[in-house]
């Protein structure tokens, strides 16, 4: 009889985007409290974990050089404990297909945590309800609890309070970096100014594309001048994307230097991410949808 075929399980790490982003406040501890509607793009990295004796990762893929496989790697942490907190005595061998760039302010590390938290889950068959896996994804970082809910979400707090966001259009991006890393705690660490509560209007149910970009446009990202005045680059890559045809909003993602154009369709949005390479082939570019409804 052939061997049984060794079990695989893959996950989908996608790409984090904050539509916009409000700084409401800031706690004792230092951590700061945001509102942002956060919508997840098909564009992204892609996890294989297999059972092992011990915990391993190795990373892959185009956007991986530099990037550490060892205890300083998120992926790696979230695995340790995951088994930690469950006391697993079994490993995995963990394989990184890393495509979202590194410290970009589209997640990419949370969701690759967060997609080994899921993965691990499956590959031990641990009774571990979503709740408690976003508990444990809080102790990693805070974008980690949305990465695993993965659904259009208002996120609050400094990200652990989350409510689904339903009926979003499917929305035509096109993804560019400067190919800077920018710090998320150097970020906050330069954003001043008064604090206050969201002042964005609801959201009308139902409401298309071009609505939700008008929308959109009377909102914010509060990090977007504090990651200006450190990457002098993000305001350059904000200026191409509004200066092309059919693009509807420009704006940088949750803490820069990533910055999202809102496109009227995919056609569009592709017609300019050729556009862009041709006029900066030094940036990363890449046109992607993020999904309205869950996929």
């Amino acid at each position: 009889m052939p061997a049984a075929a060794e079990p695989v399980v893959v996950e989908t790490a996608r790409a984090k985007l904050n539509l916009d982003l409000f700084v409401t406040g800031r706690r004792p501890d230092g951590w700061h409290e945001l509102d942002s509607l956060v919508v997840f793009a098909e564009l992204a990295d892609r996890l294989e974990l297999r059972p092992a004796p011990t915990l391993s990762l190795a990373i892959e893929g185009p956007t991986s050089p530099g990037l550490p496989a060892d205890e300083r790697n998120l992926v790696l942490r979230a695995a340790r404990s995951l088994q930690q907190e469950c006391a697993i005595e079994r490993g995995a061998a963990i394989r990184l297909e890393k495509h979202l760039p590194v410290a970009a302010g589209i997640g990419g590390g949370s969701a690759d945590a967060a997609a080994a938290l899921r993965g691990l889950r499956r590959l031990w068959n641990l009774a571990l309800d979503d709740e408690r896996l976003r508990e444990l994804g809080s102790r990693l970082g805070a974008d980690v609890p949305v990465c695993l809910y993965g659904k259009p979400a208002r996120m609050r707090g400094i990200g652990e309070r989350l409510d689904p966001v339903r009926g979003l259009p499917d929305l035509p991006l096109v993804l560019v970096n400067p190919g800077r890393e920018l710090a998320t705690k150097s970020v906050f660490a330069a954003l001043d100014g008064a604090f206050g509560p969201a002042d964005r209007a609801p959201l009308r149910a139902g409401s298309g594309l071009h609505r939700l970009a008008v929308w959109l446009a009377e909102s914010r990202n509060d990090l977007e001048p504090p990651a200006r005045r450190l990457e002098p680059a993000i305001g350059l890559v904000l200026e191409a994307l509004a200066g092309l045809s059919g693009c509807l909003l420009a704006r940088m993602s949750g803490s820069g230097a990533t910055c999202f154009g809102l496109f009227g369709d995919r056609g569009e949005a592709e017609t300019a991410a050729l556009l862009l390479r041709k006029r900066h082939p030094d940036w990363w570019v890449a046109p992607t949808v993020a999904f309205g409804d869950p996929r």
